[in-house]
């Protein structure tokens, strides 16, 4: 047994504390059950515990002695832990290397590295990305604050209303796009620039929310080749709105980028070239950003679904779920009400997207056939 777990034999005497790095997140739908992720980020192992385990967890700060953790716990809980648990649990946690002097494990694997080819692979674009995202961070922190954003927000929201009302000029524009080759790498050119930026935004934001980066590179499946940018710790951000913004940020960079290119549509000369190109680059761009916020996985949207819903894993919980529910399975009935409204409406949602994407295409196709 380990020295904190031998100390547990005088509960009052020891104040245990998680090391430093050790993330524990809030609570999660997981199936029926609730659970809570914990990370050492020394050593990258991650576990998964239940709201008892975190409930004691977060509270090992060094500050207080088992006595008092256990009268919190018998608070909360109606129980309070004998001392043959609090070994049990010190244990555990002494063995995985989560407690403060307890000896550190060796960290875990790393997962194999993808062979690189000339038709796929990956290349890290920076050794430190958490240190480049720091300093990307200190230029655009500025644009973070709601003085800045909330205008930004707002001219977005008009260039997007203006797309609407003028939606048959920018397909129009869109097809010719599509006729005119050197127009058509140029545009092709800036939503790749997009794309970069909006990987880079998922960095920042984390980074603006106290997370941290582990890669920035490139990724190519011939002919694809986009950027990425890995946010380390993304379910250990401090609260849900941060974890949400984080996975919305992509998709608002896209369409920030259209801003210049939407004024040039609105105000230029109604005759000339470059007019009608930003209006299909405001069109391609808007696609391109409202793509990623399809809840499925693995896009943006999807880590949103799963923020608002408290869920882990949603697209499979959720299909086991209406599996058992239309079998009339008794399993279906251990799952607590928030997380069946959850994985009902999950579905639904998706087939609500789903069709109105559909909508949209069918009407776009309809306008560029007929021209009404």
């Amino acid at each position: 047994m380990s020295a904190p777990a031998e100390r547990a034999a005088v509960p009052g005497s020891y104040r245990p504390a998680l090391r430093a790095g050790v993330l524990v997140g809030g609570p999660l739908y997981d199936g029926p059950a609730t659970v809570h992720l914990v990370k050492d980020t020394g050593t990258g192992h991650a576990f998964k515990v239940g709201p008892r385990e975190a409930f004691l967890l977060a509270r090992m700060d060094g500050t207080r002695a088992l006595d008092e953790l256990g009268t919190e716990y018998a608070a909360a809980h109606g129980k309070r832990l004998g001392e043959a648990q609090w070994r049990q649990l010190l244990a555990l946690l002494g063995t995985r290397g989560l407690l403060d002097g307890a000896p550190r494990p060796a960290a875990a694997p790393a997962a194999p590295a993808e062979p690189r080819t000339l038709w796929r692979g990956t290349l890290r674009l920076v050794a430190d990305a958490d240190a480049t995202t720091a300093r990307l961070h200190r230029v655009v922190r500025p644009l973070l604050h709601p003085a800045a954003l909330v205008p930004l927000l707002l001219l977005v929201l008009a260039l997007q209303t203006a797309l609407v009302l003028r939606a048959g000029e920018a397909l129009d524009a869109t097809w010719a796009l599509f006729r005119n080759p050197v127009l058509l790498v140029a545009a092709a050119t800036l939503l790749w620039l997009s794309t970069a930026l909006h990987e880079l935004a998922h960095g920042v934001v984390a980074r603006h929310y106290g997370g941290t980066v582990a890669e920035i590179g490139l990724r190519w499946r011939l002919p694809v080749v986009i950027m990425y940018c890995t946010v380390d710790n993304y379910p250990y951000l401090p609260t849900r709105w941060a974890r949400i913004a984080t996975a919305v940020a992509g998709a608002v960079m896209n369409l920030l980028f259209l801003l210049p290119f939407g004024a040039l549509w609105l105000l230029a000369p109604p005759d000339d070239a470059t007019r009608d190109a930003c209006a299909a680059l405001v069109l391609l761009g808007t696609v391109q950003a409202l793509a990623m916020l399809i809840p499925l996985p693995p896009l943006d949207g999807y880590q949103i679904a799963g923020q608002l819903t408290r869920t882990l894993g949603l697209f499979t919980a959720s299909r086991t779920y209406l599996g058992q529910a239309l079998r009339r399975d008794a399993a279906a009935r251990a799952y607590p009400a928030p997380a069946r409204r959850a994985y009902l409406a999950y579905p639904a949602a998706v087939l609500l997207v789903l069709a109105g994407t559909g909508l949209a295409l069918w009407a776009a196709a309809r306008h560029l056939l007929t021209g009404s």
